[in-house]
């Protein structure tokens, strides 16, 4: 049994080793096998990458050549282009030289030509100046007069001709002037008139009555147009229903008619009930509403300017002129400050207060029916001041607030310079006045050969005395003129001067 197991140990000793070394041969083979297949591999890996650096090698220097050979024509080409280009410059240069070289031959030759002509001309400017002295001479021996005594004579009649022929065209360009002002006159007149006439026409005759809505227009109008025609019949005014929103304009001469017809409008609007029968009514209340506020206006008026007793007719129609205007004042409005004015102006002077006020509330009451009657409404004033028993000094007053008659009285004046004030015009002081007059006169008796002047209308003209023997006739036209400028430079003046100058030539004798 030892010795088998020796045996076995034994065994194993010799057989461990030998296995050992077996296994580890096998294995060194096996990865030398390994090995030398990785390095075939790589050498195959290797021997490909070689071969396609080469193929992109070759296919760079390909395209290489191909841009060298492409930028190489373009190159060729742009460097033919250009030496093209310098060719033509070339030639265009040379042919300019040439241009050049012929012009300056021409102004060679031209200057040659000059330099001859010049001194021509200065051998002519020899003998033309000789000559001249020659002639001068001669007239000197002729005339007996020297060169300076001849200018100053032949100056002295150009002058003369001058002044003539300056007035002669002064005179023709004020002729002128005067028509074409007149022309352009009338035409900017009848312009302004057509461009504020419709303005004033449609204040005037016109009233505009608001409405809550637009619906409100149809029942105005009514079915077929029945409640229109009904407004209109009674009032006698004109509805004109149009695309104005939520209105409706009435329209008429008479202002009064007018009145009424905005007053019942308006009720019936708010009363909402519109129909003939309706529109009869409110037309009635309407009619006695402004008969109402008439009487009361007219008897305001009396009161606010202190004047009594004037007949019931008068103080209606006064109180109608609270509807009539006249060139945009209101005509009542107007008569009341006529009327104060009057009695401030009477009081200074001492004459009836109470009468120039009377006067001047009815001057214009020939206005509250002036569209009714025929004839101007100083016409009309007149008659009815005469028909409700007013006095003559009244009558008189109406009559010529306008001067179409001589006033009788103080209070007639009185009243025309109440109406002027009323009506805009202009006032100054006395000092004011005086220093214009004398201001005229300074300025025209400044000027050589004025023996006098005077400052007479007011200012508005001036007449000047001149001397005939230091102005002529043409003299006078040139002063004329002369004067008036200064007159515009010097003075501030409302409207015009006339500038007269007045030459005349007397001769004295007596009979002894």
């Amino acid at each position: 049994m030892p010795g088998i197991i020796i045996a076995v140990v034994v065994t194993l000793i010799i057989f461990v080793p030998i296995t050992y070394f077996a296994t580890n041969e096998h294995c060194k083979r096996a990865a030398d096998s390994k090995i030398g297949s990785a390095e075939e591999k790589a050498r195959k890996i290797i021997d490909e990458a070689v071969k396609t650096a080469e193929t992109k090698k070759r296919e760079s220097m390909l395209e290489i050549k191909e841009e060298s050979i492409r930028s190489k024509n373009e190159l060729d080409k742009e460097i033919k282009e250009r030496r093209n280009e310098i060719q033509r410059n070339e030639r265009r240069i040379i042919q300019k030289e040439e241009n050049l070289d012929r012009k300056l031959e021409s102004i060679e030759k031209k200057e040659a030509g000059f330099a001859a002509k010049e001194e021509e001309i200065n051998r002519q400017k020899k003998e033309v100046s000789k000559l001249h002295e020659e002639r001068v001479q001669e007239l000197e021996r002729i005339s007996g007069l020297t060169s300076e005594q001849a200018k100053d004579y032949l100056l002295k009649m150009i002058e003369d001709d001058v002044k003539l022929d300056t007035a002669k065209l002064i005179k023709e360009m004020e002729i002128k002037a005067k028509e074409e002002a007149g022309k352009k006159a009338r035409e900017y007149i009848v312009t302004a008139i057509q461009k504020c006439a419709a303005d004033h026409v449609a204040e005037t005759t016109i009233s505009v009555v608001q409405l809550p809505n637009d619906e409100m227009k149809g029942r105005i109008i009514g079915r077929e147009g029945r409640n229109i025609r009904t407004l209109e019949t009674m009032t006698g005014v004109d509805l004109i229903i149009d695309d104005t929103p939520e209105a409706v304009i009435l329209s008429g001469f008479d202002p009064v008619r007018r009145e009424v017809a905005r007053i019942a409008l308006e009720k019936l609007i708010v009363d909402g009930r519109i129909h003939p029968a309706r529109i009869e009514e409110m037309v009635e209340k309407a009619q006695k509403e402004v008969e109402t506020m008439i009487r009361e206006e007219g008897e305001s008026a009396t009161l606010e300017v202190g004047v009594h007793g004037i007949h019931p007719e008068l103080v209606r129609l006064l109180g109608k002129m609270k509807f009539r205007t006249s060139y945009g004042q209101n005509a009542l409005k107007h008569s009341i400050e006529v009327a104060q004015l009057s009695g401030l102006l009477a009081a200074e002077i001492g004459v009836d207060v109470r009468m120039a006020k009377r006067a001047g509330l009815l001057h214009d009451i020939g206005k509250s029916v002036d569209h009714e009657l025929q004839g101007s409404h100083i016409q009309i004033g007149v008659d009815l001041c005469r028909k409700y028993k007013e006095s003559s000094t009244i009558i008189n007053a109406v009559e010529a607030h306008h001067g179409d008659v001589e006033p009788q009285s103080l209070i007639a004046c009185l009243v025309q310079a109440a109406d002027a004030i009323s009506a805009g015009a202009r006032r100054e002081t006395l000092e004011t006045y005086s220093n214009r007059l004398k201001q005229l006169e300074d300025i025209a008796n400044n000027f050589k050969g004025v023996d006098k002047s005077f400052a007479i209308q007011a200012g508005r003209e001036i007449r000047i005395m001149v001397v005939p023997e230091q102005i002529s006739d043409a003299d006078m036209v040139l002063l004329a003129r002369d004067v008036s400028k200064q007159i515009e430079n010097d003075l501030e003046y409302p409207g015009q001067i006339k500038v007269n100058v007045i030459r005349e030539s007397r001769v004295t004798d007596y009979a002894k």
